[in-house]
């Protein structure tokens, strides 16, 4: 047996050994395996290759993660190659490095998503024709500069950029890569694209479509358009990667390991040395914190954002404010669209005094409290109003179903209540599909600002410009916005009609709080496992950082790690979780939680 291999067979007649990583998913193996090259796979089998090895008395699938030169005595053979084309290349492997480390993820679970789901095969589809002419302001970064990361500040869709952009590499002989939320947006950018060469990923293809267009991707190229699990796929001739509102929660996966397409297309761009080109309205500020250029439009990114100060409404009067009704009213007579946003499907939980109409928030740490004594965040006591004293109550947002009621019970003058498709109520979900509207009312602004996660304000003005942008252009159509605090820097940013001010507002208290991006943080949370021996291996690792737990949550028992820089804890961490989940634990790691 090879010092570094599991043992095999000499006079294989090759001098090359491979080095292999098996598709087990587990830390033990990130190392790999070195394995002989049998002279008839010698002609075939290079880096990123997928292969079947033997294991611990079985085959297995894996990664050609290097191939040298070397005496293969002693070392048992590579059993057979799994289609004809890698799956991965130098660059490429760099970047899965990092991200297993980053992620605290074993290493072959990263390189299995280069890969497609079936056996990888070189395609036989003919290049696409000649791109036409191109003329947008992120054309002349992706031809003059080599890597830059851009950030291209518009509400438009985006079909308007990406085209251009897409057309201009292809003159090049390069592609583009462009991951977006999901795969409604997918179908919606590559129908808007219209033209050869848009290589679409959505949620409907089946496997063997998915394999085909990956083999494209991979061996022609042109402008590959899917959701975050095309973010680490080959790309023939990669001229730049690019998303599509990166800030979305649906560019984060929510299961281990909780990669975020941002930084593997930011990792990824600076690897290959390519522009890493960001758009939308509002980008996330992990992103804005890296200093990106950022070009804009000329005029208001977004339309015209109107706000309805709730304290100068009486108490009782419900959910939509006295101006809110006057505007869906105005809208239905003339024939508008308009869409009500509830940002959940149950009860909000936002409130005010029934006495002053302030707005109820935690006296220990500022957020919007849950209806209990005490606050979810910080465990104060919330006692009387903070403003009068008073003791009741009364909510301010609600759901869907809650809204339907109230807006039904208001006359519009063109019939006995106005029909789903002049007044839609709906959440975020409803957004991906929602066409341009005259009117956009949102209900309640302060459940979300003074929410209990320390994101909860970027998460209000992300949700803000996103609604802003289902407004459709022209003299009338605008957001309206309600609230108790019309002050509040995402309000004004938003009447604004520019992301800057609130992202400099938003930095400054983030940096003074010591939370991300000026802080790392890594979630742990622990299922069926040794809780109690699991905390004290935790402590051991954390260093100069700051360890909050153990608590109990939905999932289990969690931890929270916080500091500065949490690579070297990463690298620890890595054994005490694989002897938890070889003890038979569930363990779960959420590296940069979205939420708390």
């Amino acid at each position: 047996m090879g010092t570094d291999g599991p043992g095999g067979a000499a006079g294989l007649g090759v001098r090359l050994i491979a080095r292999v990583v098996p598709a087990v998913p587990t830390f033990a193996v990130d190392d790999g395996f070195r394995y002989a090259v049998p002279e008839r796979l010698a002609a075939k089998i290079g880096l990123g290759s997928m292969v079947r090895v033997p294991l611990g008395g079985r085959r297995v699938g894996g990664f050609v993660v290097d191939v040298d030169d070397g005496d293969p005595t002693g070392l048992k053979p590579i059993a057979s190659i799994s289609g004809s084309a890698p799956v991965f290349d130098q660059a490429t492997l760099e970047v899965m490095r990092w991200a297993a480390g980053y992620y605290v993820a074993p290493l072959s679970v990263m390189l299995g998503r280069c890969a497609p789901p079936n056996v990888p095969r070189k395609s036989s589809r003919p290049s696409v024709g000649e791109p036409g002419e191109a003329s947008h302001p992120l054309v002349d970064v992706i031809l003059r500069h080599a890597h830059r990361t851009t950030v291209w500040l518009d509400a438009q869709p985006a079909h308007s950029w990406i085209g251009p952009v897409g057309r201009a590499l292809r003159r090049e002989g390069k592609s583009l890569l462009v991951v977006v939320p999901t795969g409604e947006e997918v179908q919606r950018i590559a129908s808007g694209l219209g033209e050869e060469g848009v290589i679409a990923v959505d949620h409907e293809m089946n496997d063997a479509e998915v394999t085909d267009a990956w083999s494209v991707a991979a061996h022609r190229g042109g402008v590959v358009v899917g959701t975050p699990r095309v973010a680490m796929w080959p790309v023939s001739g990669l001229g730049a990667v690019a998303a599509v509102e990166e800030s979305r929660r649906a560019m984060k996966d929510r299961q281990t390991p909780t990669v975020h397409a941002r930084e593997l297309l930011l990792r990824r761009a600076a690897t290959s040395v390519v522009p890493a080109l960001f758009g939308g309205p509002a980008p996330s500020l992990e992103l804005v914190a890296r200093a990106p250029e950022l070009l804009r439009g000329a005029g208001r990114i977004w339309p015209l954002v109107e706000v309805v100060d709730r304290r100068e409404e009486p108490p009782g009067g419900g959910l939509l404010t006295d101006r809110a009704k006057q505007a869906l009213r105005a809208c239905v007579r003339a024939g508008g669209r308009a869409f009500v946003f509830a940002h959940r499907r149950g009860y909000s939980a936002a409130s005010r005094c029934v006495k002053c109409r302030t707005l109820r928030t935690c006296p220990g740490c500022g957020s919007r409290p849950d209806p209990q004594p005490d606050c979810r965040r910080c465990g104060a006591a919330l006692g009387p109003c903070a403003s009068c004293g008073g003791g009741r109550f009364e909510p301010l947002g609600a759901g869907v179903g809650r809204l339907v009621d109230e807006i039904r019970r208001f006359e519009t003058g063109v019939g006995e209540y106005p029909s789903e498709d002049s007044i839609q109520v709906g959440t975020e979900r409803d957004l991906t599909t929602l066409e341009s509207r005259d009117l956009v009312v949102m209900v309640d602004m302060d459940g979300l600002m003074f929410g209990v996660d320390y994101r909860a304000t970027e998460e209000a003005f992300r949700i803000g410009t996103r609604l802003a942008s289902k407004v459709a252009r022209g003299s009338g159509r605008r957001l309206l916005v309600q609230t108790s605090d019309p002050e509040h820097r995402v309000i004004a940013s938003l009447r604004r009609g520019d992301p800057g001010a609130f992202h400099a507002a938003e930095l400054e208290v983030r940096r003074g709080l010591g939370y991300p991006p000026f802080s790392s943080i890594v979630l742990i949370e622990i299922r069926d496992g040794d809780t109690a021996g699991f905390d004290a291996q935790v402590r051991t690792l954390i260093g100069a950082a700051e360890v909050m737990g153990p608590a109990p949550s939905r999932h289990g028992t969690r931890w929270l790690i916080q500091g500065q820089d949490l690579t070297q804890t990463k690298r620890q961490l890595r054994a005490v979780v694989q002897r938890a989940r070889d003890s038979g634990a569930t363990v779960r790691i959420d590296v940069d939680p979205i939420e708390l």
